[in-house]
C-alpha cells in the first residue's frame, strides 16, 4: 500500500487561516458573536428601552446554534452590559440610580448601608483640558471640555466633592441647565442622551490633606485627611469617556470595592 501523502506545509498554513477566518481570528465562535453584539452595542443603534434580537434571529445571523448565541449573551449578562427581562426580551443595561450603585457606587457607610446621595451642581464651565484631562480623556491637551463640580450630600452630610471632565466633543449641545434638570444619574445621561454607555471604570486611590476648598466643601478642618480617588470612565472600545477626581470624607464612610460582588444591606 502507498503511504498517504503528508499535506504540504503550505496547504497546512492555508487551512489554519481558513479556520481562523471562520472562527474571528482564533476567537471561539461564542465569542465572536459576543464581539460582533458589542459592536452593535456601540454603535449607537440599540436603545435601553429597545429589545435587542432574539438568540434565535442572532443565530440565523451568526449561522450559529442558539445555545451558542446563549453563550455569548450570558457573557454580556454577567458584566452587566445587557440584561434579560423575563417575558420581554434582552435589553442594553439601562443606567439608574439602583444599577448606579450595584455596580460603579464605590462609598458606603461603615455598617454597609448603601445611601442613594443628593447631588448640588457647584459649578458647569467650558474649559481647556490640562495635561492631566487630556491624558486621561486621549484628546489633546487645550481641546475644549466641560468642568462640573458636585457636592454630595449622604444623611444630610456633606462627604464628596467630585471634579469631572469630558470632552465637549463627545457631548454636542450639553448646557448647565440641560445638565441640572436631567431625571438620571450622570451615567444615564451620557447614556439615553450621548448613546455612551459606562462599561468599567479604573479607579486609584489615595490620601490627601484637606485643601481650604475641600475643607470648606465638606466641613471639614484644614488639613484633614481626606481619601481621594480618580477615576476614568470607558464606555465601548476602551474609549473613556470622563475623568473625574473624587475627595470623600470617611469618618462615616468608606471606600468598597467588592471583587465579583456582594450582598449588601438596602438602599436607604
Amino acid at each position: 500500500m502507498k503511504a498517504s501523502k503528508k499535506p504540504s506545509a503550505r496547504r497546512m498554513r492555508a487551512r489554519s487561516i481558513a479556520r481562523r477566518r471562520r472562527t474571528g481570528n482564533g476567537l471561539p465562535l461564542y465569542k465572536r458573536i459576543k464581539l460582533e453584539v458589542t459592536r452593535l452595542l456601540s454603535s449607537g443603534k440599540s436603545k435601553a428601552d429597545e429589545p435587542l434580537p432574539t438568540e434565535k434571529e442572532f443565530a440565523a445571523k451568526f449561522r450559529a446554534s442558539v445555545g451558542t448565541v446563549r453563550r455569548a449573551m450570558d457573557d454580556l449578562v454577567a458584566e452587566h452590559i445587557v440584561v434579560r427581562q423575563q417575558g420581554r426580551g434582552t435589553y442594553l443595561a439601562p443606567f439608574s440610580a439602583e444599577r448606579l450603585l450595584n455596580r460603579f457606587w464605590p462609598v458606603h457607610r461603615k455598617d454597609g448601608t448603601r445611601e442613594i446621595p443628593i447631588v448640588q451642581t457647584l459649578l458647569f464651565a467650558t474649559e481647556r483640558a490640562d495635561a492631566a484631562a487630556a491624558e486621561a480623556l486621549q484628546i489633546r491637551k487645550g481641546d475644549g471640555v466641560y468642568r462640573i463640580v458636585n457636592l454630595l450630600l449622604m444623611g444630610g452630610n456633606p462627604v464628596m466633592l467630585d471634579d469631572v471632565r469630558i470632552a465637549k466633543a463627545d457631548f454636542p449641545g450639553l448646557t448647565e441647565q440641560s445638565f441640572i434638570s436631567r431625571e438620571t444619574t450622570m451615567y444615564g445621561l451620557y447614556q439615553s442622551r450621548y448613546g455612551l454607555s459606562v462599561i468599567r471604570t479604573l479607579d486609584r486611590l489615595t490620601g490627601v490633606p484637606a485643601d481650604a476648598e475641600a475643607a470648606h466643601r465638606l466641613a471639614v478642618p484644614l488639613g484633614a485627611p481626606l481619601l481621594a480617588f480618580t477615576r476614568i470612565a470607558y464606555t465601548f472600545g476602551d474609549k473613556p469617556v470622563e475623568y473625574r477626581r473624587t475627595l470623600i470624607h470617611t469618618a462615616a464612610y468608606e471606600y468598597r470595592n467588592a471583587i465579583g460582588g456582594e450582598s449588601l444591606p438596602a438602599v436607604t
